[in-house]
């Protein structure tokens, strides 16, 4: 059974820096595709940035030229590195591992929060 790990959450002033990682227990063999995802109060979830096994990244208009979506592939791991942060960047972030071909799967971190002070 895969497990996703996450940890890196915390309460950060505005401005500051974060570093959430996801590591992956189990075999994840075929995935394409691995993710973040934020979460706020009284929203729905929404994603914040997608890299696939090719090295392509894709960023939420919000985030971009402030996080950056990295993998280590012999860990299993996924990063999100958050700079410049801003209040409205507070949520519960869940990493996400995904094979979007035959046969399928998906698999969801538990989350971890992040809290950014003004």
């Amino acid at each position: 059974q895969v497990q996703l790990v996450e940890s890196g959450g915390g309460l950060v002033q505005a401005g500051g820096s974060l570093r959430l990682s996801c590591a992956a227990s189990g075999s994840i063999f075929g995935a394409n595709v691995m993710a973040w995802y934020r979460q706020a109060p009284g929203k729905q979830r929404e994603v914040v940035a997608t890299i696939t096994s090719g090295g392509s990244t894709n960023y939420a208009d919000s985030v971009k030229g402030r996080f950056t979506i990295s993998t280590d592939n012999a860990k299993n791991t996924v990063y999100l590195q958050m700079n410049s942060l801003k209040p409205e960047d507070t949520a519960v972030y869940y990493c996400n591992v995904r094979k979007t071909y035959y046969p399928q799967f998906t698999y969801w971190g538990q989350g971890t929060q992040v809290s950014v002070s003004s």
